[in-house]
């Protein structure tokens, strides 16, 4: 209870970075249990949406919080923005897709 002020902090800190303009999708919440992961299910879960984005002509914006993630993201087109490090927290990586053309 005593880290949630640094908490609450850290969050609002990242959500003052997300981007306000072009209009874009914010994928907030992606996951895949670990003893699931290489099977192929997170990027079944982000090619619905994804697919929406493209059609839309429209971008999609997360953040990932683990390193690792970054070259997954990337194979489905995210870049990185930037690096952010959090007081006393981990790193969170801003990530961009421009939508692709038909």
């Amino acid at each position: 209870m005593a880290r949630l002020p640094m908490t609450v902090a850290g969050l609002l800190g990242v959500e003052r970075k997300h981007p306000r303009e072009p209009p874009h999708w914010y994928l907030a919440v992606l996951g895949t249990d670990p003893v699931a992961q290489g099977r192929g299910l997170g990027s079944a879960a982000l090619h619905p949406v994804l697919e929406r984005c493209d059609a839309d002509g429209v971008g999609a914006y997360l953040e990932s919080s683990k390193e690792r993630n970054i070259d997954f993201y990337a194979r489905h087109g995210f870049r990185v923005m930037r690096e952010l490090r959090l007081p006393f927290g981990p790193s969170i990586w801003p990530m961009w897709r421009d939508p692709r053309g038909p």
